[in-house]
């Protein structure tokens, strides 16, 4: 495996882009896409579409399964090291002979991604906020923004607001109510604690916190219990992955709408749309994959199972890849 990164210009008329190559693949972007080459094939994304994905698989560490930046590339978590791909999950890629993948360990594969990140994010854009809360990404090299892609995740320990978890509150970090939730009651509740048990019990307000979040699509760790993880997350505009599944992932909509296309996910044929309003609950099995469009701000509440085991039970076929068989 090699990684190198050339940042000199190539000519003149180069947009001053670092051109990135690792293992078999190469990416390389001009002044409005991004293009990837690999020994049979080329691609090319939007980089506005190209640098969201990005965004989201580093800053997930590659998530759960598979992490499909269009119907052609993307990548596929080991837990430990990692898939990248071209065509490998779209039929006529495939029927072509021109699909292609390769493995690279996560420490290897993540280094490369977080180089181009920050090489072909411009000073004033921000791959992690909704395209009306950011400048744009196109044009010629023009300085970086590292704060914005060098966030981390917000993870509790154990839930937000317990001791040792005060620090994830958003509002104490200091970030301001969102103007897509304006109308977000801000009050905290009254929590009356038996003598004792004053590390044991507590409670905030979950919208409150969602409220605040300077981010889209990122889900956060708001609470764990052992393998169990409730992650809430703010959405606008479009989900910038297509998220291929190894786990059912259950979906609570806790306000406004979010409107799911669902596909298989080796293949990407159709399978559902899925339209979730506040209230709603889906589970998505470990067989699709799916992109979600949110027409206004919106809260949603991901509940996933983190244990590394459960992609090897369904392949043995020791758990279904659905919530429930009637």
């Amino acid at each position: 495996m090699t990684l190198t990164s050339d940042t000199a210009p190539a000519n003149p008329n180069d947009a001053g882009y670092g051109t990135f190559t690792i293992g078999g693949f190469t990416f390389s972007r001009d002044e409005y896409f991004a293009t990837i080459t690999w020994p049979t094939g080329t691609h090319q994304l939007a980089i506005d579409v190209f640098l969201r994905a990005l965004q989201r698989d580093v800053a997930w560490g590659f998530f759960y399964g598979i992490v499909n930046f269009d119907s052609v590339f993307g990548t596929v978590n080991h837990y430990g090291n990692v898939d990248m791909f071209a065509g490998r999950f779209n039929d006529a890629y495939r029927r072509a002979e021109v699909d292609y993948s390769e493995n690279f360990t996560h420490d290897d594969l993540m280094a490369c991604f977080q180089s181009m990140l920050k090489d072909w994010t411009n000073d004033g854009y921000d791959p992690f906020a909704a395209p009306q809360e950011t400048g744009q990404p196109f044009g010629k090299n023009n300085g970086s923004n590292d704060a914005a892609v060098t966030r981390r995740r917000v993870v509790a320990d154990r839930m937000v607001s317990v001791p040792g978890d005060e620090q994830v509150r958003t509002d104490d970090m200091g970030f301001p109510v969102n103007r897509g939730f304006a109308d977000v009651p801000q009050d905290e509740p009254i929590v009356e604690v038996e003598p004792g048990y004053e590390g044991d019990v507590a409670a905030y307000n979950l919208f409150k916190y969602i409220s605040r979040s300077d981010v889209t699509w990122n889900p956060s760790v708001v609470s764990a219990c052992k393998e169990s993880l409730y992650c809430p997350t703010s959405e606008e505009f479009i989900l910038p992955v297509i998220h291929g599944n190894d786990r059912v992932e259950w979906f609570v909509q806790l306000s406004d709408e979010i409107q799911w296309d669902v596909e298989d996910r080796d293949t990407g044929a159709k399978r559902a749309r899925v339209i979730c309003k506040a209230g709603d609950v889906a589970a998505m099995p470990a067989d699709i994959r799916h992109q979600g469009y949110s027409p206004k701000r919106s809260m949603l509440l991901v509940w996933e199972n983190a244990s590394n085991r459960i992609p090897e039970m369904i392949a043995r076929g020791e758990i279904s890849p659905r919530a429930v068989d009637f």
